[in-house]
């Protein structure tokens, strides 16, 4: 049966409230002309219908807190409740914006510790948590490398290097920010062929992009030779933070040569994502990069009160207002504060633990273009499968129908027919078993039924759609038909 409207459920004169007796004068009414007659008639329903309805669409919906989220590259961590609760309190959910500095004491101190705690984490010395998302954060830390080489002397320096491996946001932040993008092609296992690199770099270069590990799930163990050729060029190194999962309290990125980079906290720090926000991206560089982050900076004073810093001459100006999306700062700083640096440094282990059970686990049957390691993160390809006429498409559709979600299909680009698996460190051998039992099945269906995948999802609220279709006019909202 389809699921019921709210519209649909609507019965005239049904009532969810009962407001009480207007004990204040009547307002006069806005002349007629400015009173719309075509607004949709809003929905009669009782208070319990409601909430049915809505806790039947949250059923429907798939997220982290219902079944497995293996998104490749996402990093769809569980988000702890006692984050929440923090979240909650009305000294931060009841903040105002524009609450004077004295009176927002303890939002700053937040703000402060949370940027010391992802400064000893990465171990750079400068931070901004102003940026709202991963790529607010790419543009910010490019706009510093190009204010970097303006102060030199050397603003004609406008070419950024990456990897044919990187993020989809990374060449377009590299174009907003004034710069020509310059791809150079892997080496045979997936990483950074410095032989590739000293072929482009030149006098025009600002510096290269890199996510580490990188989107194959493989830590990139020629990095600080790759580092040395970037710097030899006068150029400077960026940190893609996507995979800072893998890296927490094992090593350190301003050590591997970096020089500026982006965190995303929600990912690495538990706090949610997913449809479009919210983020946050702050971004954190060395000691060389400090004078150009945006203002105002979040400093504490010699009395240990805590105030904005806007005198900062050489800056790139603001990204983002007030604080940034502050209720993501206290919820990864509720995240870092439960962990403590024991904790953050299982939370990499056990993520990497995850993801090579997987790997070892379901390369018989799918193929591994890199099979010798991983980290968080695994690419198969489904090139066995697709002998069978099945895509990674339609296993990503099969999958559904086992109540849990698809992994990252199609990416990297450089994988045929990828399948980008990121299990987390939250979930149980239980569940991982579970996970690899299911895509073993359908390996098999491939081969013995592949009719059955090219159909998928049959089970879920909406069968599987014309992706074509979907993308090119899509349908995304109710529209009640109004009577005349």
């Amino acid at each position: 049966m389809p699921e019921k409207l709210l519209y649909e459920l609507s019965i005239p004169g049904r009532r969810g409230v009962r407001l009480p007796e207007i004990d204040v004068p009547l307002a006069d009414l806005p002349e007629e002309k400015f009173v719309r007659n075509d607004t949709a008639p809003l929905p009669e329903a009782s208070e319990l219908e409601v909430i049915r309805h809505f806790t039947r669409l949250s059923t429907l919906n798939h997220h982290v807190d219902k079944d497995f989220y293996p998104l490749g590259s996402c990093t769809m961590k569980y988000n702890p409740k006692i984050n929440e609760s923090v979240a909650a309190m009305p000294e931060f959910a009841d903040i105002h914006p524009f609450t004077p500095t004295f009176a927002s004491q303890g939002a700053l101190e937040i703000a402060f510790k949370l940027g010391e705690a992802l400064k000893t984490i990465t171990g750079f010395s400068g931070i901004t948590l102003q940026p709202p998302a991963g790529a607010s954060g790419e543009l910010t830390g490019l706009m510093l490398m190009r204010a970097y080489h303006a102060k030199n002397g050397e603003s004609h320096r406008n070419k950024v290097i990456i990897p044919d491996s990187a993020h989809g946001t990374n060449p377009a932040s590299i174009i907003f920010a004034g710069c020509e993008v310059i791809e150079v092609k892997s080496a045979a296992d997936g990483t950074l062929d410095p032989d590739a690199l000293r072929d482009v770099v030149d006098e025009n270069l600002v510096g290269l992009m890199v996510t580490n590990p990188n989107t194959l799930g493989i830590f990139e163990s020629k990095i600080r030779e790759v580092s040395k050729i970037i710097h030899g060029a006068g150029g400077l190194m960026y940190m893609d933070g996507a995979n800072l999962n893998a890296l927490l309290g094992i090593t350190r990125p301003v050590d591997l040569g970096f020089d500026v980079m982006h965190i995303n906290l929600h990912k690495t720090f538990s706090t949610p994502h997913g449809g479009g926000g919210p983020g946050s991206g702050p971004v954190c560089c060395t000691a060389a990069l400090e004078p150009f982050l945006p203002v105002p900076v979040v400093v504490q004073k010699e009395d240990g009160s805590y105030a904005q810093d806007w005198d900062r001459k050489e800056t790139v100006g603001r990204v983002h207002g007030f604080y940034g999306n502050f209720l993501m700062l206290v919820r990864a700083y509720t995240y870092i504060l439960s962990n403590g640096k024991n904790g953050l440094e299982e939370i990499s282990k056990a993520a990497i633990v995850n993801a090579n059970y997987i790997r070892v686990l379901l390369q018989p049957e799918y193929d591994l273009p890199n099979a010798d390691r991983c980290l968080h993160e695994v690419v198969f390809s489904a090139d066995n499968q697709l002998k069978h006429g099945v895509k990674a498409l339609d296993i990503a559709k099969r999958l559904l129908d086992f109540g849990m979600h698809a992994p990252t299909v199609y990416f990297p680009l450089i994988v045929h027919e990828a399948l980008m698996i990121e299990p987390t460190e939250t979930e149980t051998k239980e569940k991982l078993d579970e996970f690899i039992a299911i895509m073993l099945q359908i390996a098999k269906e491939c081969e013995e039924s592949p009719e059955i995948l090219h159909a998928a999802p049959v089970t879920t609220p909406v069968a599987r759609l014309d992706e074509a279709l979907a993308a090119r006019q899509p349908n995304v909202r109710y529209k009640a038909e109004i009577e005349d």
